[in-house]
């Protein structure tokens, strides 16, 4: 058996494989409720055969919704707009998870197709921002949020509590919080976002304060047996890198201790000038990294969507699990693709039957 292929468990859940999907926005929800769309999309990526699947960037509240199509979980009817997705995930065999999350002074941004910029001051689908500091992003995202008060900071961790909460009424799962990429946790953290003088800036005990405690008010509604992760840009690519990687490996041994049950490793995206050294699977050492001295599970996405890359990254233990996305949007049954590519024997089982028959007694080497 390839390692790729080989169950996870993870508190009380258990994954058929070490293929997941991670979130991945489509931009095509109204006031953050999901239709056909995202039913089909997420129904036929699970039954493709990953061990998970992570429904995109959900926002906790309309200010942090990335574009006008994000998807939303803020209020009741959208939750219950999500459940028969759940029950769709989870007859095809996967473990249905979300990630939450708040765009920060990222958000009220065009959908990448329509220009994957601020949305004009003057055009009343946009929105005002908030950060920790009003600080521009630069380059495409000139808009300059207003610089959150800790009542704002309070009421935003409400907010995830909230979304938390709605999410198990849902069904979910697996829930992953997002504080990477560039958004609003990960803004409190670095520094090119946040200039604050108070608790939730400056030192990095203070620039950890927003994530620890949002971390620590959702591990008290999320139930202790279902896996509670997070998404976070370890890495800047800046020219401070070991000086981050240093710092984000020790948030990572405090949200182990606060209840973080695996990390997913990635890229901060907090400044318009990093220089990120793409190459397949770039980030695979790093995880390792963390892996190994935060002693805690990680997964990472980036470059590991060809099965031996991915497989090698488990047998190699860098991650636990691998976030394979674009690849299969291109072919919703990757893992039978890599299940081939890897020798797998009989790969159609990760197939429903009525395709994995036909392919199994009928395809022509």
């Amino acid at each position: 058996m390839s390692a790729l292929f080989e169950p996870y468990k993870l508190k009380d859940i258990s994954l058929r494989n070490r293929i997941a999907i991670p979130p991945m926005c489509q931009y095509a929800a109204v006031d953050g409720l999901i239709n056909d769309w995202h039913r089909v999309h997420l129904a036929g990526l699970a039954r493709g055969g990953a061990g998970l699947v992570i429904v995109e960037a959900t926002a906790v509240s309309p200010e942090g919704r990335i574009t006008p199509g994000c998807t939303g979980i803020w209020n009741d009817e959208q939750a219950q707009a999500f459940a028969p997705v759940v029950t769709s995930i989870k007859a095809a065999g996967a473990v249905p998870g979300i990630q939450i999350g708040h765009a920060g002074r990222k958000a009220s941004v065009n959908r990448p197709w329509e220009g994957d910029d601020h949305i004009a001051d003057d055009d009343t689908r946009g929105w005002q921002t908030i950060a920790p500091s009003a600080v521009a992003f630069g380059a495409h995202l000139p808009k300059v949020p207003n610089a959150m008060t800790t009542d704002d900071i309070a009421r935003v961790r409400d907010d995830f509590v909230a979304a938390a909460r709605r999410a198990r009424y849902a069904g979910f799962e697996w829930l992953e919080l997002h504080f990477a990429h560039g958004y609003l946790g990960q803004s409190f953290f670095s520094t090119h976002s946040n200039h604050r003088d108070d608790a939730y800036g400056g030192s990095l005990a203070n620039r950890s304060r927003f994530l620890l405690e949002t971390l620590a008010a959702v591990r008290k509604v999320w139930p202790e047996h279902l896996p509670l992760t997070a998404r976070f840009g370890v890495i800047e690519y800046d020219g401070r890198d070991e000086q981050t990687l240093a710092e984000s490996i020790e948030l990572a041994k405090n949200f182990k201790q606060e209840g973080l049950d695996m990390l997913s490793v990635s890229i901060g995206f907090s400044t318009p000038a990093a220089r990120i050294p793409w190459a397949p699977a770039f980030l695979a050492p790093v995880a390792q990294r963390v892996r190994r001295e935060a002693q805690l599970p990680v997964s990472s996405a980036w470059g590991l969507d060809t099965p031996e890359l991915a497989d090698r990254s488990i047998r190699e233990s860098q991650l636990d699990l691998v976030m394979v996305g674009r690849a299969h949007l291109a072919d919703p049954h990757w893992p039978y693709y890599a299940a081939r590519k890897l020798g797998v024997e009989r790969p159609s089982w990760t197939l429903p039957a009525p395709y994995a028959h036909w392919l199994e007694h009928y395809t022509v080497n």
